[in-house]
């Protein structure tokens, strides 16, 4: 099953562009310069840099929030989540109705597995703006993580309630219901993200997964056959190919695919091996 985990809170964590004189009248023409610079550096990938100017930004003035935010983010992409967290606390403290901050140490948290802190901070992201589809979406996430998959569900339906374009939250929400065993809705959510991201290989991969559970064999062959368009590297994609052939009695093809499978490096297991092998031989 392929899912979105802490990965997903950790691509989340940078949010850069602001301009500083938004947030400062009369703000001083080497403070602005600073967090400029430190912005760009940020939208480079060149975070030390980054950090360094918004650290010499917030020397010149510490209550400057937009700093200590992107600073934030910056540690965050950097993998450095406890200071992450910690600026995104003082953020907060300077302003408390930081929706964003709330939201994005939620992030932090969810990347540090810390998924009760993450969960009340992207709900007092929502309390403050109850349209924040992306806080309901991170807490869906950060419930799945705790296999609370109704909680997940109900999270991931308001967020494509506010934003109904939304793959990734379609995606998802597919993925609670398949863990709840609902593989009729699962498969009706892979389809409206593919609908959306028509080159959404994880939708079809587990859309496959869900339809060979079914025992709909065809179809399950057809969205691994899109998975290996994609993804022509896809070991695994092929690996569970051939399970829709071998359960189709089409043992030919099932050998072939696990061939390409294990040439590719996927692990196939022993027990399906010797099923497929006492298969071909009674044919």
């Amino acid at each position: 099953m392929r899912v979105q985990h802490k990965e997903t809170f950790k691509s989340i964590l940078l949010a850069l562009g602001m301009v500083v004189c938004l947030y400062l009248t009369g703000c001083e023409a080497s403070l602005v310069n600073y967090y400029n610079r430190g912005t760009a550096y940020g939208k480079k990938g060149e975070y030390d840099s980054a950090i360094s100017d918004y650290s010499k930004a917030l020397e010149l003035n510490p209550w400057f929030v937009q700093a200590y935010y992107n600073r934030a983010g910056a540690y965050g992409r950097k993998g450095q989540y406890d200071l992450a967290i910690l600026d995104y606390t003082k953020a907060i403290e300077i302003n408390p109705e930081f929706a964003e901050a709330y939201n994005n140490r939620g992030a932090a948290y969810g990347a540090k597995d810390e998924y009760d802190s993450a969960i009340s901070d992207f709900g007092k992201a929502i309390e403050i703006n109850p349209r924040y589809a992306e806080a309901y979406a991170n807490r869906g996430l950060a419930y799945y993580n705790k296999d609370e998959y109704d909680q997940t569900i109900s999270d991931y339906s308001k967020a494509l309630e506010i934003k109904p374009g939304d793959g990734e939250a379609y995606y998802n929400r597919g993925t609670a219901y398949w863990k709840k065993g609902e593989y009729d809705r699962a498969i009706l959510d892979y389809s409206k993200a593919i609908e959306i991201k028509p080159g959404f290989v994880r939708a079809y991969y587990n859309r496959g997964r869900a339809y060979g559970v079914k025992g709909e064999y065809d179809r399950a062959i057809l969205d691994f056959n899109k998975v290996i368009e994609i993804k022509p590297g896809d070991g695994e994609a092929y690996y569970n190919r051939g399970a829709g052939y071998a359960a189709k009695g089409e043992y030919d093809k099932a050998w072939e695919d696990v061939n390409k499978a294990e040439d590719l490096g996927q692990e196939v297991h022993q027990d399906f091996l010797k099923a497929l092998r006492e298969a071909s031989v009674e044919k």
